[in-house]
């Protein structure tokens, strides 16, 4: 058996990918172009990758191809009808980066709310020193208590992140497509109305694609509103929402996805990469290195399931 692992880095450096080598010959590829995809799978029977467009040509031309593990719970870059077709397993992993993705949303959040940027340079750049002041209160900042935290989406991830926002004295709010007994559900546009603070956890799809639109942020109401984005990129339209932060409709925006990623010099939200009140991160909130340990190791109970006859995490046989 031959394994191919298309886009290694995005796993980590620190992560021991010998792992895969018990299983079969083993090829590991840092990053692999598109115009590289065919020649390199074209042995190959199983395909591991994060980020690499599967789609009908590649698999096609994949020959001997039986499984593509996703090493992500997203998997709109594998053509599913196409893998159908031809009888390939897909196999994503759920549930691996809750903790990791929670624990950055409330840390934007709270890096926002409290102007940790600001104070920091403050200080850094001798000001606090030259003022001769033991404080600074400016810019000025507010309690998180009784302020309302809205949730777009209610995973797993969002739960957390509302059981954390209710500790700190939010009241929680969600925009979920069912409703649920443990949390208030509203429609998008009333979340934006009615909340201090919007995080995105949402799933892209043709119905959540640039729902953070124009029009939807026009319901803001909050003067200090903060928004949040550890979802997809396109969830928004990012140039909504940059000039939404330019006109000061939205007083603080971090996010950790973009709709290309990563990021180019044509993104609406490259003209705000001086900004005190954003903050961009690399598409990291998934990446702690616990996260990507038991990632690896899911990764291969779905190869030894898959070849043992078992059904685990097929995302293949949900549509």
């Amino acid at each position: 058996m031959k394994i191919v692992f298309l886009d290694a880095a995005t796993a980590g450096k620190d992560m021991d990918l010998g792992v895969f080598s018990k299983y079969g010959e083993t090829e590991i590829y840092d990053v692999t172009p598109e115009d590289k995809l065919c020649e390199r799978l074209k042995d190959a029977d199983v395909a591991i990758t994060n980020k690499c467009k599967i789609s009908a040509k590649v698999m096609e031309s994949a020959g001997k191809l039986k499984l593509v593990c996703i090493i992500a719970t997203g998997y709109d870059n594998v053509d599913i009808e196409c893998a159908k077709r031809r009888k390939i397993a897909v196999c994503n992993v759920k549930g691996y980066s809750t903790d990791c993705v929670s624990q950055l949303t409330v840390s934007l959040v709270l890096s926002l709310v409290c102007h940790i940027r600001e104070y920091d340079d403050f200080c850094k750049s001798g000001e606090y020193t030259k003022s001769g002041l033991m404080n600074c209160l400016e810019p000025v900042y507010y309690e998180l208590k009784d302020k309302t935290w809205g949730l777009y989406g209610y995973g797993n991830i969002a739960k957390k992140v509302g059981k954390a926002a209710q500790a700190l004295g939010c009241k929680v709010i969600a925009c979920r497509k069912h409703k649920s007994e443990d949390v208030e559900c509203v429609s998008l546009e009333e979340l934006f109305e009615r909340s201090d603070i919007v995080t995105l956890h949402t799933p892209l799809n043709a119905e959540t694609e640039r729902s953070v639109n124009e029009k939807l942020l026009e319901k803001i109401k909050k003067k200090n509103f903060i928004l949040v984005n550890v979802a997809r990129g396109g969830v928004t339209d990012e140039k909504a929402v940059a000039e939404a932060v330019k006109s000061g409709k939205i007083a603080g925006f971090a996010t950790d996805v973009y709709t290309k990623e990563p990021m180019d010099e044509n993104s609406p939200f490259y003209a705000l990469r001086d900004r005190k009140n954003v903050i961009f991160t690399p598409h990291m909130a998934w990446g702690a290195y616990e996260t990507r340990l038991r990632l690896l190791d899911e990764t291969c109970k779905n190869i030894e399931a898959f070849f043992s006859g078992e059904k685990r995490n097929r995302v293949d046989l949900m549509q």
